[in-house]
């Protein structure tokens, strides 16, 4: 197949699409097909920007700050529309962009138009999926359990009296954990709430659940097996997700049968509620009663070194390059 791969973008997880969309560009080269590589914000790699990005082993600590951010949306909108043009020349179109405009819907409505077959979520789909707040209405609607929430603007009363302490303060519709704080204090409420609205022009306030951290990877409606992240530090935030050593994955995780079949079950019920399809990643805080609450879904899920959905596939049996090929194989069939 010609395959094109977008990576990078404007978002605020620019550092880490690039990171996955190089090794979805190697993987998919070593099955044999013509594979190019465009940054919708700078245009096409070269085999030296390729070669550039193999060489980064990590990807920052830290997400690009909001400023720089929306300096190159604005220099980059030009850019943008001639590299998709281009892009959907291809047999498939791998979307290797994790979060705003390549998770929101924006880019899949722009291959709609010119007839692409790109991997993931169609528009619709996606722009659902990374709104928090609309994904929980509609997990509730599907039977899948998740933790009560308010929208900001709250006061301490209404969080008091609707969640109790601790919370977790994050933005509506960001991902990778950029934003997101863990608020024990009520004093503490006002600070965490301002910061996620550095990110975000809707804010969640959610109530924390205590416990162990479950993923469960989703292809073309088939669930991988279940994982377990275990933190070096009290959240799995961004730091801990893309810093080798800050995380240990188990995959399988260490549940009994019963348990692994319950939240792959709850799992696919989410990806059919959000009219997923694809690949796409269900989060999950399993409490200490042993109750599964679903944190979100990601349509764009990483694919790096340390990303959660190629670990999943190992312990399947299936290797990168093999993953990266059912993705694409998926968009053409759909």
């Amino acid at each position: 197949m010609k395959i094109t791969v977008l990576l990078g973008g404007t978002s605020s997880e620019r550092d880490v699409s690039l990171a996955s969309g190089i090794r979805i560009v190697q993987a998919l080269r070593t099955k044999g097909h013509d594979v190019t590589s465009i940054d919708p914000a700078n245009g096409p790699l070269s085999s030296a920007d390729e070669q550039a990005l193999i060489s980064r082993t990590v990807v920052q600590t830290e997400p690009p700050g909001r400023e720089d951010l929306e300096r190159m949306t604005r220099e980059s909108l030009p850019r943008m529309v001639s590299s998709l043009t281009e892009a959907a020349r291809a047999d498939v179109v791998f979307l290797g962009l994790h979060g705003g405009a390549g998770e929101d819907g924006t880019i899949q409505s722009l291959l709609d138009v010119l007839g692409a077959r790109y991997t993931g979520s169609g528009h619709l789909a996606s722009a659902i999926a990374l709104d928090k707040q609309i994904s929980k209405h509609l997990f509730r609607e599907s039977g899948v359990q998740t933790a009560n929430w308010l929208m900001a603007p709250v006061t301490v009363e209404q969080v008091t009296r609707t969640l109790g302490f601790p919370v977790i303060v994050k933005p509506s519709k960001q991902g990778s954990t950029v934003g997101l704080s863990l608020v024990k204090k009520p004093n503490e409420l006002d600070r965490a709430i301002a910061e996620a609205f550095d990110w975000d022009d809707e804010v969640m306030i959610e109530q924390f659940i205590p416990g162990r951290e479950i993923t469960v990877a989703v292809v073309d409606g088939d669930a991988l097996p279940v994982g377990e992240i275990i933190p070096k530090k009290e959240l799995y935030d961004y730091e801990c997700k893309y810093t080798a050593g800050m995380a240990t994955e188990v995959f399988p995780a260490q549940l009994s049968d019963a348990e692994a079949a319950h939240v792959q079950e709850q799992a696919r019920l989410a990806f059919k509620a959000l009219k997923l399809r694809g690949c796409a990643r269900i989060d999950f805080r399993m409490a200490p009663d042993g109750g599964f609450y679903c944190l979100e879904a990601n349509t764009l899920p990483g694919m790096t070194n340390t990303s959660l959905v190629p670990q999943a596939a190992a312990a399947a049996g299936i290797d990168f390059a093999e993953l990266c090929e059912r993705i694409a194989q998926a968009a053409i069939r759909k």
